[in-house]
């Protein structure tokens, strides 16, 4: 720094300078436009500042103005006590104030002769005016900062000011030492802490390791004891659940536990292994195992006689109390056959009567449906067949008109979707005359149903503590009166009947049940419907047989000669013969339901022979017309165009070759006609 550090003490501003504003070097402007800068000569009522120098003594106002100069900049530039020997100040300060040198004065250049020597790198230095020039920054009327240090000589009060302060400095180093040595007795009781600490971290380490050994060992222990220690242990709590816990599906689980216990007792009781434990297990499961037993008993023998309650459906109870728990026959037949066995034996004998019972009842509501009787009247060969309606009791009524050699709407009942039977109060309220297929379906229906839900239920409950043949026997024991109530109803419905389109549909109900138990997979009742086909059949074969009797009997009372009166030829007819409409409905219902048929069934037969039975008919009656071919052959042509129309929107293999027949004769008389 160009200026030396003041050493002294700076002289104080004059009196009278305000005391609120520090001392500026530069000068105040004059209202009389003089110059910017005066010397104290010319500033009236100013006391001129005084500077003393470290080095130098002497007054100098240059240097005075330069350092009040530097203080107003607020530079802490470190003063440098060298010798000046460099370029003269006050050019310099011209220099910065752009001014001439008229201004400097003579005791501005005395003063640069006797200061210090001030060095050219002193001068190059970089000042920040605030983009004011040291003219412009002069003249401006700021007041100086006060960052700059003022050395001067201290007053008493000042002393005893710092004093106190030092003083209080003092006491708080004091205090200071104080806390700090605290905290080194606290450290220093810290590390002995943390030493003990990692002593027991130590110590924590080696017990950690020796329990993982132990641990170690003992999963290896419990992994080869584990299953033993399972096996011949029971818990409190299954104990409890089985003497006194309600029956649900928690129950048939302990149950269960306890039956895998016993199991492995029994094949564990001739091992050397666990000895001891299975002799102490030994009783307290045969205690279980028997209270257990004695509890499905009571549980079984209540469900078994809510099925006797009046108005009780047994399918809910059989779904609902049996299936649920049909876990729990397995085990009393495992532990106890003979309870297991009696307790069959009363399921058996109460279904037997619920299902004897119901359907008994069934059946009388559909005897009290009104039918249509077909008797031997109702054939072929009789020209006046009556119409007659009764009841199966057997009362004679008079019915709505019926037609027993017409198919019509009657196969729809074999078409149907609509697979559930006929309530019993519906048919107690039905007023309507049906044929003999509407109760022999329903009956059959239900028995059929009832049939399957009841083998599926003992194949579900009763496996596989009993194995399926038996089931089978049992099955066959509790619908056997059931079997026997549906077998009368049958033969009283076609026993006397000559109703062939009815026993006809009667057979293709039965086979479709058939098929439908097979589907269902309930072999056990494919006896029944066995013995019905066998009542149904011969009987078809009867009401055939008595078609054929009726119209050979027509045939042998035709007369053997021709007509030779002139009156009797006109009443002859080329006209189809009443018998030829009939034939052809019934061979249509015929064909109609047997598209599906085979040809080994016995109505094929009866079939060919009835046919042949209305062509000799026919042949015998065209004898009427004498020598006149022309008409006895368009009398058969007509005959059997008729037949043909009828059975023309027929299918199957059956109804093909009668086609093929029928087309036959008529082409072979259409050339005559």
């Amino acid at each position: 720094m160009w200026l030396d550090r003041l050493a002294g003490q700076s002289s104080s501003p004059a009196p009278s300078q305000p005391g609120s504003r520090s001392y500026s070097p530069a000068p105040r402007r004059t209202p009389s436009g003089q110059g910017p800068y005066i010397t104290s000569q010319q500033r009236p009522g100013a006391t001129p500042r005084s500077s003393s120098l470290s080095l130098a003594s002497t007054e100098s106002s240059a240097s005075s103005l330069l350092a009040s100069s530097r203080r107003a900049n607020g530079s802490t530039l470190k003063e440098s006590r060298t010798i000046y020997t460099g370029p003269d100040p006050v050019e310099i300060l011209n220099t910065f104030l752009g001014d001439d040198k008229q201004h400097a004065t003579s005791d501005t250049k005395t003063a640069t002769n006797s200061v210090s020597s001030i060095s050219s790198e002193d001068l190059q230095l970089d000042f920040d005016f605030g983009g004011l020039s040291i003219r412009e920054l002069a003249l401006s009327e700021e007041e100086a900062l006060d960052n700059t240090a003022v050395y001067r000589p201290q007053a008493a009060e000042e002393y005893d000011r710092d004093k106190a302060k030092f003083e209080e400095l003092h006491k708080s180093i004091r205090a200071c030492d104080e806390v700090l040595s605290s905290v080194e007795t606290n450290l220093t009781s810290f590390r002995n802490d943390l030493a003990t600490v990692s002593a027991d971290i130590e110590t924590l380490q080696a017990r950690s390791t020796a329990l993982n050994v132990r641990l170690e060992n003992r999963k290896a222990v419990e992994k080869g004891l584990g299953s033993v220690v399972e096996e011949i242990s029971v818990s409190p709590t299954v104990v409890s659940k089985i003497a006194d816990g309600h029956i649900d599906e928690g129950w048939v689980k302990v149950v269960a536990e306890i039956d895998k216990r016993a199991t492995a007792h029994k094949k564990n009781t001739s091992s050397a292994q666990g000895a001891k434990g299975l002799q102490d297990l030994g009783p307290l499961l045969e205690k279980l195992v028997l209270k257990a037993t004695e509890r499905i008993r009571d549980f079984l023998v209540a469900q078994i006689k809510a099925l006797r309650s009046p108005h009780i459906n047994a399918q809910i109870i059989q779904q609902q109390n049996f299936l649920k728990f049909r876990d729990l026959y397995s085990f009393l037949h495992k532990h106890h056959a003979t309870l297991a066995d009696e307790i069959c034996q009363a399921y058996m004998n109460t279904m037997r009567w619920y299902y004897a019972n119901q359907f008994t009842r069934y059946e009388n509501a559909l005897r009290k449906i009104k039918l249509h009787s077909l008797d031997k009247t109702d054939v072929l060969g009789n020209e006046d067949t009556s119409r007659k309606g009764t009841v199966l009791s057997g009362s004679k009524i008079a019915g709505p008109p019926h037609d027993a050699f017409n198919l019509g709407r009657r196969i729809d009942l074999l078409r149907t979707h609509n697979q559930s039977a006929l309530s019993s109060y519906l048919a107690e309220e039905d007023q309507s005359t049906h044929y003999l297929e509407v109760p022999f379906r329903n009956f059959n229906l239900a028995l059929i149903d009832n049939a399957t839900a009841e083998y599926t239920f003992l194949a579900s409950f009763f496996s596989p503590a009993l194995s399926y043949s038996t089931i089978s026997r049992h099955f066959t024991y509790i619908f056997e009166p059931t079997f026997q109530l549906g077998q009368t109803l049958t033969k009283s419905l076609v026993g006397d009947t000559y109703d062939a389109i009815g026993v006809l549909l009667a057979v293709r109900l039965n086979q479709h049940f058939q098929f439908e138990l097979q589907r269902r997979k309930v072999p056990a009742a494919d006896g029944y419907l066995n013995g019905t086909a066998m009542l149904l059949w011969p009987r078809l074969q009867a009401i055939m047989n008595a078609h054929c009797e009726s119209v050979r009997a027509l045939t042998t009372a035709l007369p053997t000669r021709p007509p030779t009166s002139k009156a009797e030829q006109s009443k002859l007819s080329a006209a189809p013969h009443v018998c030829t409409q009939r034939f052809g409905q019934l061979l249509h219902g015929i064909l109609a339901l047997s598209a599906e048929g085979g040809d080994d069934e016995p109505v094929v037969t009866s079939l060919r022979r009835l046919r042949s039975e209305i062509e000799a008919f026919l042949t015998k009656y065209s004898a009427a017309f004498g020598n006149d071919k022309r008409k006895r052959e368009r009398f058969l042509y007509n005959n059997y165009s008729l037949i043909l129309t009828i059975i023309s929107d027929t299918q199957g293999k059956l109804a093909d070759e009668e086609q093929e027949h029928f087309e036959g004769l008529k082409t072979a008389f259409q050339e005559a006609a």
